[in-house]
């Protein structure tokens, strides 16, 4: 007997994708833009108290957002970061996290982020 695959429904769908790309996505992108702000030493957001935390999150969310509701509508404009797997209704949560771990660009673009996370961390230690 095979199973069929069965959609989820649509809201739980969009929440499972606006957590993968916000975490995989908007979270590294903007701990970097932070890091470059600390080496900068642009204390408007890195100089208060939970600040840069606050704006991580708060980039994070309307980076996943924005990439659930512009990312299908333009695909050509979205390419290099729209993940069509995240939106796979068909795809368990985990299914959905391998099928993105296996497509070749994300290898690239996960060595990039750590390089450069690295690279700017080492930056913001060594300042004084």
């Amino acid at each position: 007997m095979t199973a069929l695959a069965v959609p989820k429904l649509a809201a739980r769908n969009r929440l499972e994708c606006f957590a993968l790309y916000a975490l995989f996505q908007g979270v590294p992108l903007y701990s970097s833009v932070v890091l470059m702000m600390k080496l900068v030493a642009a204390s408007e957001i890195v100089g208060e108290r939970y600040g840069a935390t606050i704006f991580i999150v708060l980039a994070a969310a309307f980076h996943g957002l924005a990439m659930i509701w512009l990312a299908p509508k333009f695909p050509r404009f979205f390419r290099h970061n729209n993940a069509p797997a995240f939106g796979d209704a068909t795809l368990s949560f985990t299914g959905k996290v391998s099928r993105w771990l296996a497509e070749p660009k994300t290898a690239v673009e996960l060595l990039t982020n750590v390089m450069l996370m690295s690279v700017l961390a080492i930056g913001v230690a060594s300042i004084r």
